[in-house]
């Protein structure tokens, strides 16, 4: 503990506290070395900025609600995206057909950022549970996807993202694809 006291007592002192500890409690330094008196601007490490803490929140938040979304993952009960399939929720609907709905998420991680579900979940609660049978829905997706990618005015740039379990912070187990454009995509991704 008094190593630590006499370094901070040495940083905030400067070149003249060296003679004061004596050659005893430090390391000789070589002779071209010259010892400036402690610059915080210089010496310190920077601040995390208000934006890098709120990331670092956010992602932890994400990954606690994935975690916690997959442990009733299979459960059979109504998701979210029942709900607004079903118009027990608002939603802004970009899209519909008799399998798909499509509507702007209500945290948009880019200008233009919708959701893709198909209307019945049929036991496909993640990309990880798709079976042949599912094979005619998952293509409908797909194709939806490039339709709201059209209206919205983004088909020359766009991206789809199906996040697949808990490590990919899956928060609703309703399988969706998220559509996401209208800006610069940066690589990789995440």
């Amino acid at each position: 503990m008094a190593a630590l006291g006499s370094i901070s007592f040495l940083r905030s002192c400067g070149a003249t506290t060296i003679r004061a500890f004596g050659a005893s409690s430090l390391k000789a330094a070589p002779k071209a070395v010259a010892f400036a008196p402690f610059n915080p601007q210089r010496h310190s490490p920077p601040l995390p900025s208000r934006r890098l803490i709120s990331h670092v929140r956010a992602t932890s938040n994400e990954e606690d609600a994935s975690k916690a979304a997959a442990a009733t993952a299979d459960s059979g009960a109504p998701t979210i995206f029942d709900k607004i399939i079903n118009k027990e929720i608002p939603s802004t609907i970009v899209y519909e057909d008799d399998k798909v709905l499509a509507f702007r998420d209500i945290s948009p991680q880019a200008p233009v950022h919708i959701l893709v579900v198909p209307k019945l979940r049929d036991g496909l609660t993640q990309l990880g549970k798709a079976e042949e049978r599912h094979v005619d829905i998952l293509g409908q997706l797909l194709h939806a996807a490039k339709i709201v990618a059209e209206k919205e005015g983004i088909l020359d740039g766009f991206r789809v993202v199906i996040n697949n379990g808990p490590d990919a912070c899956q928060s609703v187990y309703h399988l969706h694809l998220h559509v996401l454009g209208g800006r610069q995509m940066k690589w990789p991704p995440g």
